[in-house]
């Protein structure tokens, strides 16, 4: 046997043997340095993710290179999305900072769960096949399990922690037994050869959709569409707001890639019967997080709500993509890049609003009350100008990056001939554009019930300036970002 064996190509996975080796190196840094020199593991983290997206940049091609017996997949899709995960967690680490420290979390063990949550992310983002984005999503979920009840003497967060385990683990269990269901119709695990058996009719068509069914409810629970957003609000509000942060930033670029393998290169010869699915949840999804986060008095619950409407508009774009294919690839190439391109833009208006969150919270308060905004204009004029540019964006206000999003997602809806959606979609919207700009009334009108000064790292206040810039920039120039979006799509389907 030891004869037969073939040395894989590790090229293609560099990015990733980088990493796992710099989260055994950091264990052993962490021994060392000691409580006192605890920078020193946070720096050595950010280096490594700095590291990685160098191996990314130098090792990417634009060509779709298979290694690991088929079970890894390198392309131009892995390597973008890749990039804005590094570029994610690294924010969500200079944002904690400082918050962590205060209360005594800025641990090694936290650095290490970011590392091997940020590897999940990595194998999930280039899974060939099913085997490969289990293994992923499973290093992902259990690392965020952990993170979620880092503090070990927050009651909250310890219920957040198991409510997250307990609905998470079903939620594998349903992708898994869908999974099982599409290999034993079709005999293999490879995502390229599920969908050549599809698109040859070889596959029993009734045991593929019995298995599709519970494929997509894996996929609704980690996209957090509805029904299967139960855990999104509770795990919000009780997680520690770095770990929400996290949760609510980069795997959502390993959610929209599970999406992408599994349904659009796997399942495309189903598409009309997952199509139908995704719509019904989509707008579910956007009705149900806007008119439930009008009543919420906490902004890390209204957040929460807010993502829910916000992924079922990113499902939208991915919907009205199947029906470019095969006879015109170019309506289909347009609708998965606004949906990539949606994506981008909710996790960085996402990050900024958490960001305003953690510059508010001291060590002996928590700011997640909507009160806690109340007069910021008075405190600082900057800050509260970078919080109102982030809430017009999320409402979809013109001229910001939210904007753009949603007038990019929904016109492929419309040529798709789904006009009554994309209209529901926007009527959706106006009622979500009351609680974003309560969150901007309660900063201008309103007096302030607190007025100590903001005192937070200069890095996270500079990177919190950048991000807000950066929302209102790229809503003015939008076109470099939609157009490298749509060159990434072009080149795995055009």
């Amino acid at each position: 046997m030891l004869n037969n064996f073939v040395m894989p190509d590790l090229y293609p996975a560099a990015p990733e043997l980088f990493l796992v080796t710099m989260a055994m190196v950091l264990i052993f840094v962490d021994l060392a340095v000691g409580e006192a020199r605890r920078w020193v593991v946070g720096a050595l983290t950010v280096a490594s993710l700095v590291g990685a997206a160098v191996i990314t940049v130098l090792t990417a091609d634009g060509q779709t290179t298979l290694t690991f017996s088929n079970l890894f997949a390198d392309d131009a899709l892995a390597d973008f999305l890749k990039l804005l995960t590094y570029l994610s967690v690294i924010m969500v680490i200079i944002y904690g900072r400082g918050y962590l420290a205060e209360r005594g979390l800025d641990k090694g063990e936290y650095y290490l769960l970011v590392l091997f949550a940020t590897l999940g992310m990595m194998v999930m983002i280039s899974a060939a096949s099913f085997v490969t984005l289990y293994l992923g999503l499973e290093l992902l979920s259990l690392s965020l399990y952990a993170l979620v009840a880092i503090d070990r003497d927050s009651v909250r967060a310890t219920e957040a922690a198991m409510k997250y385990f307990v609905l998470g683990s079903m939620a594998s269990g349903l992708l898994l037994y869908g999974m099982s269901m599409l290999y034993g119709a079709t005999g293999t695990l490879e995502i390229s050869g599920v969908a050549q058996a599809v698109n040859q009719m070889q596959a029993p068509k009734a045991i593929m959709v019995f298995g599709l069914v519970f494929t997509v409810a894996g996929i609704a629970f980690k996209l957090g569409l509805a029904p299967f957003h139960m855990w999104i609000p509770d795990v919000y509000h009780g997680a520690p707001t770095p770990i929400t942060l996290l949760i609510g930033s980069a795997p959502k670029f390993a959610a929209f890639a599970m999406t992408m393998r599994l349904l659009v290169y796997g399942l495309l010869g189903l598409a009309i019967e997952w199509q139908k699915m995704l719509l019904i949840m989509a707008i579910v999804s956007i009705g149900l997080g806007n008119l439930a986060a009008v009543a919420q008095t906490n902004i890390k619950r209204m957040l929460a709500y807010s993502a829910i409407s916000h992924m079922g508009f990113m499902v939208l774009g991915l919907t009205s993509g199947v029906l470019g294919l095969p006879a015109n690839p170019y309506v289909a190439v347009s609708a998965y890049s606004s949906a990539l391109y949606y994506m981008f833009a909710y996790v960085l208006m996402s990050m900024g609003a958490f960001g305003m969150i953690l510059l508010l919270s001291r060590k002996d308060h928590e700011a997640e009350n909507l009160d806690d905004f109340k007069g910021l204009n008075q405190r600082s004029p900057w800050f509260a100008a970078v919080m109102l540019i982030l809430m017009f964006s999320m409402a979809g206000i013109p001229f910001f990056i939210g904007f753009f999003a949603k007038f990019s997602v929904l016109l492929p809806l419309i040529f798709a001939g789904h006009t009554a959606i994309a209209v529901t979609a926007v009527m959706f919207s106006l009622v979500g554009a009351f609680y974003y700009l309560r969150v901007v009334k309660l900063m201008y009108f309103d007096a302030p019930d607190d007025n100590s000064p903001l005192r937070h790292n200069i890095d996270m206040r500079v990177l919190l300036s950048i991000n807000g810039v950066a929302v209102a920039l790229l809503g003015i120039f939008p076109d470099p970002v939609m157009l490298l979006c749509h060159d990434v799509m072009s080149s795995l389907i055009g």
